[in-house]
């Protein structure tokens, strides 16, 4: 099943959140599946239509303040009507005293409720990047990422066609090394991802003849990232004479990953080419895209654009003839 465990957003952010389980110690195990948090306040008033239990549910001074001026018969119908839609759990803010009826319902029904010592809206900002990053889509790509000129550049291809030489000859040059081998790729939303090393092969390469290397003890921590979203994809592949590659830049290939497309170059590979260069000159040409300038573009232009003139002089000249 998707999400996260009651039981586990407890113990992630129990300090940070100043959490305190208060009942339903039995629904500890249920499972929250949606980033957004949601406040209590049209509930209490009867209308839970739209409450989803698989969200957190947040009660503060505003929700509280007017659930103390309903009369006591349709508070513990409120609360009765709450507690049958099964919630992963509610969180009420600032410390506030909770009602012996909620905590009494709750505990019938194993609906976890904690109490935290913040603010709703600090609540709600805390709460909210932290189930955004534990609830992202992820996956996992055999390759290498660079951070190149602010560029997050993936770098894909077969196996022993040279990426991590590639990568390494680019750390020399400056540029930071994010993940070798294999890149942990995360989905925020809207449509960013973001990239990162595997704990256990964090700031290592390997380099085939030489062996396993540590670039941050290497070349420090400035040659180093520990995460950076991917912007650009390059794929290195073997050079086949028999293959058109793309010389003008006009074909834009994309490269999918959780559903989101990035920029992709197929760049060929021949001894003697200097791949180095030519990625930071793809990363330099993608900071040009990104103001508003395409290369390929501006030269399609120019071309067409002295066909035209050359097209009207040959006309006028065609017309004095004549």
């Amino acid at each position: 099943m998707s999400g996260i465990s009651v039981k586990e957003f407890e113990q992630d952010c129990r300090n940070e959140l100043d959490l305190i389980l208060m009942a339903g110690h039995e629904g500890i195990g249920k499972r929250i599946t949606e980033s957004q948090v949601q406040k209590m306040g049209l509930a209490l008033t009867g209308f839970t239509r739209y409450t989803n239990p698989n969200r957190i549910q947040i009660i503060g001074n505003t929700e509280l303040a007017y659930y103390n001026t309903l009369d006591s018969h349709y508070k513990e119908e409120v609360i009765d009507k709450i507690c049958s839609l099964n919630l992963s759990c509610v969180v009420v803010t600032r410390n506030l005293q909770i009602p012996e009826i909620l905590l009494k319902k709750a505990d019938e029904k194993g609906i976890p409720i904690f109490r935290s010592s913040l603010r709703s809206f600090q609540f709600i900002e805390k709460v909210t990047k932290y189930l955004e990053e534990k609830l992202a889509l992820t996956t996992s790509i055999h390759g290498v990422l660079m951070d190149i000129f602010g560029v997050g550049v993936l770098i894909v291809g077969k196996s022993g066609i040279g990426k991590s030489e590639c990568a390494l000859d680019l750390i020399i040059k400056g540029h930071r090394l994010v993940a070798d081998d294999m890149v942990h790729i995360r989905k925020r939303p809207p449509n960013s991802l973001i990239g990162s090393g595997f704990d256990v092969i964090q700031h290592h390469m390997e380099i085939r003849g030489l062996g396993i290397i540590n670039i941050r003890n290497l070349f420090g921590v400035e040659a180093i990232r520990e995460r950076k979203k991917i912007e650009l994809v390059v794929e290195l592949v073997d050079w086949n004479a028999n293959q058109e590659y793309d010389r003008l830049g006009f074909e834009e290939e994309k490269y999918s990953i959780l559903g989101v497309e990035l920029p992709m170059l197929r760049i060929p590979v021949t001894p003697g080419r200097n791949l180095t260069t030519i990625i930071e000159v793809a990363a330099r040409n993608h900071l040009l895209k990104i103001m508003g300038y395409d290369s390929a573009l501006e030269f399609e232009k120019r071309l067409l654009h002295r066909i035209e003139e050359k097209g009207r002089e040959k006309f006028e000249t065609e017309g004095e003839i004549e």
